[in-house]
């Protein structure tokens, strides 16, 4: 069995880029529903359609499986003569997600989804039992460190006329950092702030995130996941990737109080005190932000801190982490996969999961929250996210995108991007979130 397991990273990069090339392969699988919903029992019907150049072969195999784990259906299809359809159908609540395989091939070139009684999706597991008093345990810990910011001037920056940009270091528990950058308006005053999260991975921050939200007229904080500098060259986030922080997401897995994602979720609300504490904030608007793990921080951000007044999260990845107890494909951070890396106890892994649960955090999350998840997308897997959403306590707007694998491929996260700035263009007005569509 040990001999079939792939390295770790090399796992994880196939799971996440699975569908990345959907768009290139030409083919589509519409449902017959635009919105994707569907209502338990209602048949879903996938018209399969090439829109380049005739495929070689012509003829694939297909597969619908539940929750992307469970298979329903599968057979043959035939696009010689133009297009043909898939169908199948479900008696309960979660999604279907059908792939188009060549014969003899495991990687999907096409998809579709569908979702099935959506605001019904519940956690595949329920929180630990001490996950308030864990966390508590975890803000009082670091109420104790002081937050020593220390802010670093650099100049020039690009763009950015009638723009204050800084760097910014922070101290974050047992000697770790909070690192990012900060941009404002260069004129006096107090400004509603937006704090963004960033997604998986090292590299550096583009300064851009906050410049461009400075010049709307935000207190602009973005913040690196890892305690490093937010702006060496490409090389060096090159041999961090390859050495101290390769598969990073598994450093400390078996205790909840080694875990990687400790210190990054409270360093997310030291953030957000550190921004609550400075007297150019407006006292009334903190909004979070973040794209997949970023989405995954930002719950964490909102879940933890009652100054955060409104969340908004794209593909927010690390949802359900306790997926294959209920069936369901596991997703980002693959907690539980049987192919993460070797040596574990994964009973011990599996006790630290709920701790980091993106779906524990939404429960406790009461502000408004804006929440967008493609169904065939295949890192933040689209049952998760919506479990995660009908956790939320406050007003909430679900964007599902039926279309959309995880980076959005061919404009398919449209309506979250157009969503995200009428919600940015609410909050800087001072107008109550949701806006009205």
């Amino acid at each position: 069995m040990t001999s079939t397991r792939l390295p770790f990273r090399i796992a994880c990069l196939l799971a996440t880029l699975a569908l990345s090339g959907l768009a290139r392969a030409g083919i589509t699988l519409t449902a017959d529903h635009p919105s994707g919903v569907y209502a338990p029992g209602e048949k879903v019907v996938w018209t399969v359609t090439e829109t380049g150049a005739a495929s070689s072969p012509a003829t694939f195999d297909y597969t619908v499986k539940k929750d992307g784990e469970v298979g329903v259906a599968s057979g043959v299809i035939d696009l010689s003569k133009g297009a043909a359809t898939i169908s199948a159908t479900r008696d309960d609540a979660g999604v279907l997600v059908a792939n188009l395989l060549v014969h003899g091939n495991s990687k999907p070139v096409a998809a579709g989804g569908a979702i099935f009684a959506p605001d019904k999706i519940a956690p595949s597991a329920p929180a630990p039992a001490d996950f308030d008093a864990f966390w508590q345990a975890k803000l009082q810990e670091l109420a104790k460190v002081p937050v020593n910011p220390v802010l670093t001037k650099t100049e020039p920056i690009e763009n950015a006329a009638g723009v204050d940009y800084c760097k910014v270091t922070l101290d974050n528990i047992r000697g770790t950092h909070v690192r990012g950058q900060l941009a404002r308006p260069s004129a006096p005053g107090k400004y509603p702030a937006i704090i963004t999260f960033q997604y998986a991975g090292v590299y550096p921050l583009r300064k851009d995130t906050v410049v461009n939200d400075a010049k709307a007229g935000w207190l602009a904080f973005n913040i690196s996941a890892h305690d490093q500098p937010i702006d060496e060259p490409a090389d060096f986030y090159k041999k961090l990737s390859a050495g101290p922080l390769k598969g990073y997401t598994s450093i400390g897995s078996e205790d909840r109080e080694t875990s990687y994602f400790l210190r990054m979720f409270l360093g997310c609300v030291r953030a957000i005190d550190y921004i609550a504490s400075r007297p150019d904030w407006d006292g009334r608007t903190l909004l979070v932000t973040g794209t997949s793990q970023g989405g995954l921080q930002s719950f964490a951000a909102a879940g933890l801190s009652d100054k955060v007044t409104g969340l908004m999260v794209n593909v927010p990845a690390g949802c359900d982490d306790y997926a294959p107890r209920a069936q369901r494909a596991i997703g980002w951070p693959y907690w539980l996969a049987s192919w993460g890396p070797k040596g574990r106890d994964m009973k011990k892994v599996e006790a630290t999961a709920g701790y980091f649960d993106g779906i524990n955090f939404a429960a406790r999350v009461h502000c408004p929250a804006l929440v967008a998840y493609g169904l065939i997308d295949v890192t933040a897997r689209p049952t998760g996210v919506a479990a995660a959403f009908n956790q939320l306590k406050g007003p909430k707007e679900a964007v599902i995108m039926p279309l959309s694998d995880h980076h959005g491929t061919g404009g398919a996260q449209r309506e979250y991007h157009t969503r995200s700035a009428a919600w940015k263009k609410a909050a800087l007005a001072g107008k109550p979130l949701p806006p009205a569509r």
